[in-house]
């Protein structure tokens, strides 16, 4: 019969809670991000982890997500049938014109990333307009993970 080591068990939980109270994968609070290059770049993932296009394409689409298609057209979605917005540049190519750095400023606050002008609204952001309805007040539009899979999906956009 084989014994169970309870001991290295416990330790290894232990360890586990350990690492995520020091903030291994620890999400970022909206003004705990650290811009660099004039506010252009943020370079590691506000999440503490790596995004997923395939959940980022869904929010992509979900008009009580990011509704980014209400702006942008992408013609990768052109599933999605409807209108696709012109405010907002094309999304072909963004890969190309942007480092991943940069469209995760961009995603985080547009305001501070590109101009205070911008129609765009920053993700994960606290500053996001001027007459916001109170249920949305001191709230971000997206959570840091959301941010990121959006991140990893506009990554594929050739």
């Amino acid at each position: 019969m084989k014994r169970t080591n309870y001991t290295s068990i416990l330790g290894s939980v232990l360890l586990a809670g350990t690492l995520l109270a020091s903030g291994a994968n620890a999400q970022m609070a909206p003004g705990e991000i650290k811009f660099m290059d004039d506010n252009s770049k943020i370079e590691a993932s506000i999440s503490g982890s790596p995004g997923d296009a395939v959940a980022g394409r869904k929010i992509f689409a979900n008009r009580k997500l990011g509704n980014c298609l209400a702006c942008h057209i992408n013609t990768e979605m052109s599933d999605q049938g409807g209108f696709h917005g012109e405010i907002g540049p094309p999304l072909e190519g963004v890969n190309e014109r942007w480092e991943e750095a940069e469209l995760r400023a961009i995603l985080v606050d547009s305001k501070k990333a590109l101009s205070e002008d911008t129609m765009m609204p920053g993700f994960y952001s606290l500053s996001v307009g001027v007459r916001i309805a109170d249920k949305f007040k001191d709230k971000t539009i997206l959570s840091a993970q959301q941010v990121e899979d959006v991140l990893a999906y506009v990554k594929t956009l050739k």
